[in-house]
């Protein structure tokens, strides 16, 4: 019964039902969290929303209240959520962008969790990890250590927030997605000062972006992805929207390639992954994908000139593997 002012706040009817503030979604989200709700209300509660559409108060105090379970986890430079279903992506070539930043000095934490059940094999983030040097961690305390010994880790969404994941994994009985997916990629459990989010939606853009201001995000840059996921294809210009110093930042990155192709260039074998950053196999359109991704998210740290800078870096990693 907890749950049911807030139904009701929801399912008035026309004229009288309206969208939590973010007090109302941070209480409501605190009873589910700690297992006090009913599920029919969760589930009623998850379809409103859906229905209405989310905003930006609901998603913040959701993640707000997600936040508040979790231990401090050690902070990182820059936080990189994957929750995406991967259905279009392809090869996570994203995954070697993070490790690239990592590289240079910037401690990154990726957190996440991808749906088994319409991903192609080839999509699949946590299979690739150990391919391309990223340690997955399976506690937050794991994920401290990783983070100060090599700079970089995966924490998985089930090892620091197993009840979220239950909400998610509700898209199987709910029949459609749910917000639960937006505060996820807003929710930046570590507390980092930059963020990057990809979409697969465009509205969802500005979303993540007025709830990352309402969390008190300084700077966050959120575009629409290959698959959902922070990546970006380097044949055509990508919108950017987030916050710099905490207010609204809007921008165009330009195409670094000129001829447009698809992100998803039909490779299935993960191992290529590792022989692109080993330097064993060599593809331009691959290569502009990680080093395009990767300097966004430089940007977003406050790098200047990044896609020099992450040219840079990839020339350093090069240097390392052939020593």
């Amino acid at each position: 019964m907890k749950l049911a002012p807030y139904c009701r706040i929801l399912a008035r009817g026309q004229g009288r039902s309206r969208s939590f503030t973010q007090e109302e979604a941070r209480e409501a989200m605190r009873i589910i969290l700690d297992g006090e709700g009913d599920p029919e209300a969760i589930g009623a509660i998850l379809t409103l929303l859906r229905m209405k559409g989310e905003v930006a108060e609901e998603i913040a105090g959701f993640a707000e209240a997600a936040r508040e379970t979790l231990p401090q986890i050690s902070r990182p430079a820059l936080d990189w959520p994957s929750y995406a279903a991967g259905r279009t992506r392809g090869l996570p070539f994203f995954l070697l962008s993070a490790r690239l930043v990592a590289s240079g000095g910037h401690k990154v934490l990726m957190h996440g969790w991808n749906s088994e059940r319409h991903m192609d094999a080839s999509a699949s983030v946590r299979s690739a990890l150990s391919l391309v040097g990223i340690p997955q961690a399976t506690s937050v305390e794991e994920a401290g250590a990783l983070l100060d010994s090599t700079g970089i880790a995966y924490l998985p969404l089930e090892c620091f927030q197993p009840v979220m994941l239950d909400l998610l994994r509700l898209r199987d009985r709910l029949g459609v997605r749910s917000c639960v997916n937006t505060v996820l990629r807003v929710l930046n459990p570590a507390k980092a000062p930059a963020s990057v989010q990809g979409v697969f939606h465009p509205p969802y853009r500005e979303l993540q972006a007025d709830a990352g201001k309402l969390l008190g995000q300084k700077s966050l840059t959120v575009i629409k992805g290959g698959g959902g996921e922070f990546e970006r294809n380097p044949t055509k210009a990508t919108a950017l929207f987030g916050l710099r110093d905490g207010t609204a930042h809007e921008a165009m990155a330009p195409e670094i390639l000129p001829e447009t192709q698809k992100l998803n260039q039909g490779w299935t074998d993960q191992t290529l992954l590792a022989r692109l950053w080993s330097g064993d196999w060599s593809d331009p359109f691959a290569e502009a994908v990680v080093l395009g991704t990767a300097a966004l998210a430089l940007e977003t740290l406050g790098v200047s000139e990044p896609q020099a800078e992450a040219e840079r870096l990839w020339e350093c990693r090069k240097a390392a593997v052939e020593a």
